[in-house]
């Protein structure tokens, strides 16, 4: 939590079944948003296909005879806005002759998320509490279906067949192996007393998602209720990263670390960039030269993960004008920010231009180490929620909950994130493990670390698992680990983090203290050559 700004010392302490079937496109008659199931028998099982519109003018899908029927449905919006009920009338479709084949098969448990398997594209989710699961697809090049406007395939899942423990799945053939955005429909109890949040109603972004698509321009207000989908890239070759490449690998002790918001360094016109680069990964490349003079040799870079900096802007609340710059409310631990990417380029640019930042900043000297949030993320309470993933896939499991199923909050922003829960603790080890593989980032910088060292009833434990698991890793191994070491909650542990002799710590008695100095408080000589000469009464 970025509670203040000033200096920090940091701390080191010492030494799968083949049948399948074939499911049909359809593109019905009516404008209107509504879901119709369609089933296409098959030996193994049967499965239904929907597709599901949202009211738009004049992008009506066409191919269909009308049959009217008169059917009520409840129309809710998106994002836990405020529903309403209203009689349809409904025109029963039929097949036309435009039909898109999507073959499928039961699919694969893991890995989890989205993955290129021999016979097509696998999905993979996990939610322990669903009793159902809808996987929704929107294709590259169907002008018909807007994905912003609520236009989707959706494939429900059959739980019979579609689910292996606490994973649904399936594999799809034929899907383009890029461009596609998905997304999941999620629906099981709604006892909020037992901790549940489910609501079919709205299209979660996939915790595993490696990228995700939303708004393409940072705090566009013209699109700031843009939805978020996850999306993914089979077709591109790998990022080269050079024969001469290689890690800085600085030790601890020779860092110098600058602590930066990638779009901030270089967002205003004073920064002499062009505007298309002006607070992106790109812009910072362009800045490498005005760090060597610093004579700084790491930068930890302020949240790099998929946020969504208009929250603020979806409700009135004494905030509803501001934009959030800093990025600690984090929609997703895997995809980096989408906005980040020069020219409003979109999620697969942002992954590029993200490596290319990474190489050029370790070409120079100098390490990347990125300020993590893991102990709450973007969907808030109760009161007003935000529901993109974690709460309506599996709220009970992702968060920390009372006895009552009411949420715990010790990160002071309406929910805390379950980190000891052994499902959340491998997804926050790969999140990790994918930033260290696919990014070549040097460490992490953990944001109210004490939240990690809670359990799942919220008390704090001596020997958090996460914490051990992160410090053990062999991935992790040759990275940088640097705690926050306190919470909201008053689990205060400067000096007593628990470390495995591999976490270092911010030293948050040091910076108040050198505050007290400049300030002027009397007193002050004795504890400030304390805190200077390395903290002897914390660290021993």
């Amino acid at each position: 939590m970025k509670a203040f700004e000033g200096t920090m010392m940091i701390h080191q302490p010492l030494p799968a079944l083949s049948n399948s079937t074939k499911l049909l496109l359809f593109a019905p008659t009516f404008s209107h948003k509504l879901c119709r199931s369609f089933s296409a028998a098959s030996p193994a099982h049967e499965m239904g296909l929907r597709l599901s519109k949202k009211a738009s003018s004049g992008n009506t899908p066409r191919h269909f005879n009308k049959t009217s029927s008169s059917v009520k449905h409840t129309t809710p919006s998106a994002y836990n806005q405020p529903t309403q009920e209203r009689v349809l009338e409904e025109e029963s479709p039929r097949v036309s002759e435009t039909t898109l084949p999507l073959k499928t098969s039961q699919g694969q448990a893991f890995p989890i998320g989205v993955s290129e398997v021999e016979n097509g594209i696998n999905f993979a989710i996990f939610s322990q509490h669903a009793t159902a699961v809808t996987l929704c697809l929107s294709l590259p090049k169907r002008e018909k279906l807007d994905w912003q406007d609520g236009g989707m395939i959706e494939l429900p899942l059959d739980p019979r067949v579609n689910k292996t423990g606490d994973i649904w799945h399936i594999c799809i053939e034929d899907l383009p192996r890029s461009e596609v955005l998905y997304g999941y429909r999620v629906d099981g109890p709604r006892d909020w007393h037992q901790g549940h949040r489910f609501d079919s109603s709205i299209v979660l972004i996939d915790p595993y998602a490696k990228l995700v698509e939303g708004r393409r321009h940072f705090g566009d207000a013209s699109a700031k209720l843009s939805k978020f989908l996850g999306t993914y890239e089979f077709e591109s070759l790998p990022f080269d990263w050079g024969d001469n490449y290689k890690l800085p690998n600085i030790p601890e002790k020779d860092l110098v670390i600058y602590e930066m918001n990638v779009r901030a360094f270089t967002g205003d016109e004073s920064s002499g960039l062009d505007p298309e680069i002006r607070g992106s990964y790109l812009g910072l490349i362009q800045k490498i030269p005005h760090l060597l003079e610093l004579g700084i040799n790491a930068v930890e870079l302020l949240p790099v993960f998929e946020f969504d900096e208009m929250e603020f802007q979806r409700r009135r609340n004494p905030r509803d004008h501001m934009v959030n710059t800093w990025g600690y409310s984090t929609i997703n631990f895997f995809s980096p920010m989408s906005r980040y990417a020069a020219g409003g380029g979109g999620p697969l640019k942002a992954s590029w231009e993200f490596k290319e930042m990474v190489k050029a900043l370790h070409g120079a000297g100098i390490e990347v180490i990125l300020d993590v949030v893991y102990n709450h993320t973007n969907e808030a309470d109760d009161a007003n929620p935000y529901t993109t993933s974690f709460r309506g896939i599996d709220n009970k499991v992702y968060y920390m909950v009372d006895g009552t199923g009411q949420l715990l909050n010790y990160a002071g922003c309406g929910n805390t994130l379950n980190c000891n829960h052994p499902v959340v603790m491998e997804l926050i080890l790969d999140s990790l493990r994918h930033w260290v593989v696919e990014y070549h980032v040097d460490g992490f910088r953990f944001d109210l670390a004490s939240v990690l060292c809670r359990g799942t009833d919220g008390s704090p434990l001596n020997a958090p698992p996460l914490i051990r698991a992160i410090a053990k890793d062999a991935i992790l191994s040759r990275c940088k680990i640097i705690a926050e070491p306190w919470d909201c909650r008053g689990l205060y542990l400067v000096g007593k983090f628990p470390n495995w002799d591999r976490w270092a710590e911010w030293n948050g008695k040091y910076r108040d203290d050198l505050r007290k100095f400049i300030k002027g408080d009397p007193g002050m000589k004795g504890i400030l050559a304390t805190r200077i000469s390395g903290s002897s009464d914390l660290y021993r």
